[in-house]
């Protein structure tokens, strides 16, 4: 258990009188002797006042407990007027890009606009290609099970932040991948789990002696 801290209380009174005793030193030529004052402090001290000293003789080497981190700020949203002015440039910029492609390619058409379905088709072949469609005949497929599953989560909360805002067409497909990309990951991880239990145990590294 510390100690508790130790108060050292300097007389202002005391110091007022040393003050003028001093004073009188340089008016008169012989001021009488005055016993020494341990409590007045020394020329160039700071002002006298309560000082608190805690543990005296140890420095303290504790250091405040870190403030919390502020969370990062975002940038203020651009405003309407700004936005406008960036999708009319950036359609331009699309544009010219289409027909620098057409020019070198005289044989490939205009892309079709994306949509939706784009979108949710996008999610559909990165799960699987994840889950180890796609891959050439006679090698073995390469799983990336963990990114497979937040694919799956992302697509999980774009079905959660659309709801009610689909037609019926959008909805019905967005479920239906959603479905179907859920059912092959709980395949697969199934698959995994029944080769770990039939895989027999590593043994443990020979002990050095």
């Amino acid at each position: 258990m510390s100690e508790p801290p130790k108060f050292e209380v300097i007389d202002r009174r005391r110091q007022k009188a040393a003050e003028e005793q001093e004073q009188q030193k340089t008016e008169t030529p012989a001021p009488p002797a005055v016993a020494p004052d341990t409590n007045t402090p020394a020329p160039g001290a700071p002002a006298p006042g309560p000082r608190l000293v805690v543990n005296e003789g140890r420095r303290d080497t504790e250091t405040p407990a870190d403030e919390a981190p502020e969370a990062p700020q975002m940038p203020p949203a651009p405003t309407a007027a700004e936005a406008a002015e960036q999708k009319v440039a950036y359609d331009a910029s699309s544009q010219r890009l289409e027909e620098l492609l057409r020019a070198q390619n005289p044989a490939v058409g205009a892309q079709p606009p994306l949509g939706f379905e784009h979108l949710v088709q996008q999610f559909y072949v990165s799960a699987m290609i994840q889950m180890g469609a796609g891959g050439q005949e006679g090698q073995r497929p390469r799983v990336d099970i963990l990114g497979a599953r937040s694919t799956i989560d992302l697509l999980g909360i774009l079905a959660e932040k659309t709801r009610g805002n689909l037609n019926e067409t959008e909805d019905r497909m967005l479920q239906t991948v959603l479905f179907e990309v859920r059912m092959a990951f709980m395949e697969l991880t199934s698959m995994i789990n029944m080769q770990a239990m039939q895989s027999p145990p590593i043994p443990p590294p020979p002990v050095k002696g």
